[in-house]
């Protein structure tokens, strides 16, 4: 595959569902470029926005700042990240028992990368739970949640073969899942060969697609390789020559990303999540150019008019 190709046409924007994923931030200034980023992207009308959890319960004070002021002081839906990391059961258990008091219906269960990173060994709480699926159903057993789960296009890079990872994802679908979301991928085409493979397995749940706009192709490319994901040569010749020229860079990122979004819903995707790294203008340009605009915007052109 060399690009994407699609056919632009004039409703895709009443077809699409996004949702958001965001990070606690760990500064002032952080923060004021998350709440930025929040309130530019608010009145998209995301069916939910997801707020990270890190290795072993690290932000799980920023985290559960970030959601509580999500659900008090927007009309968004929040979804808070669970991971096994480091955590015995009744740790997890009680994290999950705070969120649900505050009101939080949606989770998204991860393993969790290793505490000591990408690549290292992951291992197991002695009295955690083990994977995603445990976790899974232990959500479950705490609640009636909407559960998100993670998917692998290119496969996980800890599994021997694909076969491991759809049965992995089958016991977390089995388990109560809601959804799985990708890890980001830039291949359409390995994604769409990813759900026959899933579907052939017995696993019926939504594969929504994980999309990444590439804010710095350099930092993209090395955070790719390291998790396994293809950079599509196609797309380097993209960004060749923009490391000095961030407004270009910017343009073609808007643009890939669209196409990629663009050339998925002709594939029959409706739902996307988008990795926004707490920015908002690529998401936004993004969204605007599939067809999904804001409705402050709307009322205001219909206003106009």
């Amino acid at each position: 595959m060399n690009q994407f190709r699609f056919s632009r046409r004039p409703d895709i924007g009443d077809k699409v569902r996004v949702s958001f994923e965001f990070f606690p931030p760990k500064t002032d200034e952080m923060e004021a470029r998350l709440w930025d980023t929040v309130t530019r992207l608010e009145p998209l009308k995301p069916k939910f926005v997801s707020v990270t959890y890190g290795a072993g319960g690290s932000t799980r004070e920023r985290t559960a700042r970030t959601v509580k002021r999500i659900l008090n002081e927007t009309t968004l839906t929040p979804a808070a990240h669970m991971t096994c990391v480091d955590a015995a059961r009744h740790e997890v258990d009680a994290v999950v028992r705070e969120f649900a008091e505050m009101g939080v219906k949606r989770f998204v269960a991860l393993r969790g990368d290793p505490a000591a990173g990408v690549g290292t060994a992951y291992r197991p709480h002695p009295d955690g739970y083990a994977n995603g699926a445990e976790l899974v159903g232990a959500l479950k057993d705490a609640g009636d949640f909407d559960i998100s789960v993670s998917a692998y296009p290119e496969k996980h890079p800890e599994s021997p073969d694909f076969a491991t990872d759809f049965d992995m994802l089958k016991r977390k679908a089995d388990n109560g899942a809601t959804r799985a979301i990708t890890q980001f991928f830039f291949d359409n085409d390995l994604y769409e060969r990813y759900v026959e493979k899933a579907r052939r397995a017995g696993i019926y749940i939504p594969i929504v697609p994980g999309i990444l706009p590439v804010h710095n192709f350099t930092q993209v490319a090395n955070f790719s390789a390291r998790c396994g994901a293809l950079v599509p040569a196609w797309l380097a010749e993209r960004f060749e020559g923009l490391h000095n020229d961030p407004q270009t860079h910017a343009l073609v990122a808007s643009a890939v990303a669209a196409e990629q979004v663009l050339d998925l819903v002709e594939r029959g995707v409706s739902d996307f999540h988008f990795y926004t790294m707490n920015r908002a203008d690529l998401v936004f340009a993004i969204c605007h150019m599939i067809g999904i605009r804001s409705h402050e915007a709307e009322a205001a052109g219909s206003a106009a008019a």
